[in-house]
């Protein structure tokens, strides 16, 4: 029969073996969260940035007048610049998440701190992006791209712009950035609890190096 404390030695490995494998876990699920918001936050760019860019380009300006505007006067364009804003910031922090997770010599550096606050920064973002697109929106005096193109969206047009098309990728990207929060929030759960458990790894590590007693789980 092996000596009591090899029993100890080896219930402690197990213990040990079993809170890097839920560190794993907890880790891959936190990179799947990252690379959902990744995606939305590039959808989210892509369809608002085209809003954008159709405005830009069939909008007429002020000094001609031989063609009526298919734009209104009164138009607010915030709520839409805020959603592109906001992904792009989304964007680069979870990319930032992703390499200190992949790239060897930052994950060793700047991973903690960096796949705590990308996330933190992505939530913060897109809850402001939203409530500004909510607050600015609900004005029944000033059209926003929403607001104006849903309107026109069964009004057939053989030329950009296409109002139904228009309309959709402004809902799209609005229900996206919506559904971007509980994504980032979830990330961000992760991120905290992954901390925990590999600070709690460590340390429990470390004690049983120096044969100090065992840490509570």
């Amino acid at each position: 029969m092996g000596s009591s404390s090899e029993f100890e030695t080896d219930s402690r490995d197990q213990h040990l073996r079993s809170k890097i494998r839920e560190a794993r876990l907890v880790d891959s699920a936190r990179i799947g969260a990252t690379v959902l918001s990744l995606l939305m936050a590039i959808t989210i760019l892509g369809v608002s940035g085209n809003t954008l860019r159709t405005y830009d380009d069939t909008k007429i300006s002020s000094d001609v007048e031989v063609f009526p505007s298919l734009w209104p006067s009164e138009f607010n364009i915030r709520p839409t610049v805020a959603l592109v804003v906001g992904s792009a910031i989304v964007m680069v922090t979870n990319l930032a998440a992703l390499a200190c997770s992949k790239v060897s010599s930052l994950r060793g550096k700047i991973h903690t701190p960096v796949t705590f606050a990308a996330p933190l920064i992505g939530l913060t973002v897109s809850l402001i992006a939203i409530i500004f697109f909510y607050a600015v929106n609900a004005s029944e005096e000033v059209d926003t791209f929403l607001s104006w193109t849903c309107r026109w969206r069964d009004v057939s047009m053989d030329v950009t712009p296409h109002w139904g098309t228009l309309c959709r990728q402004s809902e799209g990207g609005l229900y996206l950035a919506i559904l971007l929060i509980p994504v980032e929030a979830a990330a961000l759960g992760l991120a905290g609890y992954q901390m925990k458990v590999e600070k709690y790894t460590s340390s429990y590590s470390g004690a049983a190096r120096k044969g100090s007693p065992v840490l509570d789980a």
